[in-house]
């Protein structure tokens, strides 16, 4: 990875682009169990050890039969019952079938389910099949129609969610390889930051990023070390830097990026890393840096983030989010975009990605920009459930015209 000190000018596409270049999984692997494995990232393809289901069984209460048996017999003679957990291990003659639940296996012969609901008794042990449609294989499942042995249940890289669990305990699976996670050290700087429960002094504002930095990354399943909030010093940034990157994989930090005389997280970077340092294209969001910092145990990844609350939010759904997940051993997916209708007109300089807050309406798949846009007002996120995107090329927006939205539900 070649980095430079400088700003370098750039879209958001092509910021996006140099980090999925330049980072690498590197995060080492161990073995849990399936109970615990929720949201971890999968570091081996998973083949079916066994067919799911293992056997034809009944998808609902009925009457097991064979279909072929009703061009011969309008009336079927019950024998038994199959129930769940308990074959009927019988083979049944011509003519007869078989009280099912569902889930029990289907007995050797049959077929085809009538549902319990549909079926028309002469008495206790007659099935009238008369004026009853009937298709052959209806409401069975098939030994291995879900999933056949040596066929790839999840891939590596997938985070698992509760679907992927109950998969992997249907599949028999105690345990699972994974991705260790992804350690990560966080900071704020700055002289007028304070922290919350704590009285302001005179030109302070109390830190919000290292708070939302360390929610977002819970959510990531990082292991966080929080490093508090660390004042304007060229020297105190270089230490803490120093001693902290040989103990995490990541180290996030909010302000001090861009190209001011006070941003001296940037001068400690330079100190001490390998840096890259973007002019990104986007609103808001304009400066980030990220590189690493190399040590006896290997290099550890930087990302500066800008120090506006927003901004920082910003940079880090939509640029650092994604990166840490390449680095945390996860599949590339792109934030998920839906389509809606703009309610009102929005004003948009081409040639920059701009990222609004909005609200969308669910019902009528529209959208309306929330009144606050500043990169420093926090209400706008708590007040928005989306994030317009709009992109490059994008012009000024009319009423009615489609654009892109990206819901917050699971990001912020």
């Amino acid at each position: 990875m070649t980095l430079s000190a400088q700003f370098t000018p750039c879209s958001f596409s092509q910021a996006r682009q140099q980090l999925q270049t330049a980072l690498q999984c590197i995060t080492a692997t161990e073995i849990v169990t399936v109970g615990t494995a929720l949201e971890r990232f999968c570091a081996e393809n998973i083949h079916a050890p066994v067919n799911v289901p293992a056997f034809d069984n009944a998808a609902m209460d009925g009457y097991a039969f064979r279909a072929q048996d009703l061009n011969n017999h309008d009336e079927l003679t019950l024998v038994g019952t199959a129930l769940a957990g308990h074959a009927f291990e019988a083979p049944l003659k011509p003519g007869q079938a078989l009280r099912i639940t569902t889930g029990a296996p289907m007995p050797a012969g049959c077929d085809s389910v009538l549902p319990l609901e549909q079926a028309v008794l002469e008495n206790s042990t007659t099935l009238n099949m008369r004026q009853i449609p009937i298709h052959a294989g209806q409401h069975r499942r098939c030994c291995g129609e879900d999933l056949t042995i040596g066929t790839t249940a999840i891939e590596k890289g997938r985070r698992l969610g509760p679907a992927e669990l109950g998969l992997l305990a249907a599949l028999g699976m105690s345990e699972i390889l994974v991705q260790k996670r992804l350690r990560v050290a966080i900071f704020s700087t700055g002289d007028e930051l304070n922290v919350a429960g704590h009285e302001l002094g005179s030109g302070q504002i109390y830190d919000s990023n290292r708070i939302t930095l360390h929610a977002m990354l819970t959510r990531l399943g990082a292991e966080i070390t929080d490093l508090g909030v660390l004042s304007d010093d060229p020297e105190t940034l270089t230490e803490t830097l120093r001693l902290s990157a040989p103990q995490v994989d990541v180290i996030l930090t909010s302000g001090g990026v861009s190209a001011g005389a006070a941003d001296f997280t940037r001068q400690a970077f330079q100190r001490l890393g390998d840096m890259h340092f973007l002019a990104i294209q986007m609103r808001p969001g304009k400066p980030l840096a990220f590189g690493r910092i190399p040590h006896l145990t290997g290099n550890t990844y930087v990302f500066g983030l800008p120090g506006n609350p927003v901004a920082m939010m910003m940079s880090f759904i939509f640029l650092v989010r994604p990166a840490l997940q390449l680095l945390a051993g996860a599949q590339f997916t792109p934030v998920p975009l839906i389509q809606a209708k703009a309610t009102e007109a929005i004003y948009k300089k081409t040639g920059r990605t701009e990222f609004q807050r909005g609200n969308y309406d669910f019902q009528q798949c529209q959208v309306t920009p929330t009144d606050k846009q500043g990169s420093a007002m926090l209400t706008s996120m708590v007040q928005a459930n989306c994030i317009l995107v709009l992109p490059d090329e994008q012009t000024n927006i009319v009423p009615g015209d489609t654009i892109s939205v990206v819901l917050m539900q699971g990001f912020v």
